[in-house]
């Protein structure tokens, strides 16, 4: 093993354990995955809780889905499937993280997307956060719900499921995550004390073309 693919390993366990801890999963649920190589991916085990996490448990598996390494024990979660769509799909991108964080999990299950333009951070790096069709876990209909959004966004709400984000490395991915959830949760609260509000159109645009500058 290389040293890329041991800090790689490393790094997605440590992603694992900051969704733990800041309650994005419970249980043994979501899943994080990132390129390797052009047809390798490392992915999550099935049945594993991401907050304790080894890099020995991580799996590699070609862009179809077929296992390449495993320890013993260990396989890929069926939900692999939405990670390798957008590796297939778009091979810029790096890194993928499907999480059910609480704000965002409970916008998915209302069937809400996230597309008020209320705070400028939130525009410049993410812009709205569509919602994607519901779709079996497991299934092909969950990444075939992605392709209307896949390389116009980087984050999704899966209807009544939770959320899926990627991008150019799985940190960038799991800082999409991040964002995702502080969107969803500033929304709840200004909604809470009736102050949703979006900014003018004339600013949303502003802010927009500034997304090249800070490289978005």
């Amino acid at each position: 093993m290389n040293q890329k693919e041991q800090e790689l390993r490393l790094l997605i366990c440590d992603i694992g354990r900051n969704l733990f801890n800041k309650d994005f999963i419970a249980a043994n649920d979501g899943n994080i995955s990132a390129r390797l190589s052009e047809t390798e991916v490392l992915a999550s085990p099935t049945g594993i809780s991401k907050g304790y996490l080894q890099p020995h448990m991580l799996v590699k598996v070609n862009l179809q889905g077929e296992i390449l390494e495993a320890a013993e024990g260990y396989r890929p979660s069926t939900e692999v499937k939405m990670h390798l769509r957008i590796y297939n799909e778009l091979p810029e991108m790096n890194g993928v993280v499907h999480a059910h964080p609480p704000y965002a999990t409970a916008f998915a299950i209302k069937g809400e997307p996230l597309d008020k333009m209320m705070m400028p951070e939130s525009v410049i790096a993410m812009g709205d956060i569509p919602l994607a069709a519901y779709g079996t876990p497991s299934t092909e209909e969950i990444p075939d719900s992605l392709i209307p959004f896949l390389g116009r966004k980087t984050a999704v709400l899966l209807e009544s499921h939770g959320a899926l984000t990627w991008g150019k490395d799985v940190m960038s991915a799991y800082m999409n995550m991040e964002r995702l959830e502080y969107t969803a949760k500033l929304t709840f609260i200004t909604r809470m004390i009736k102050g949703e509000r979006e900014l003018p159109q004339n600013r949303i645009d502003e802010l927009v073309a500034l997304r090249s500058f800070y490289g978005m």
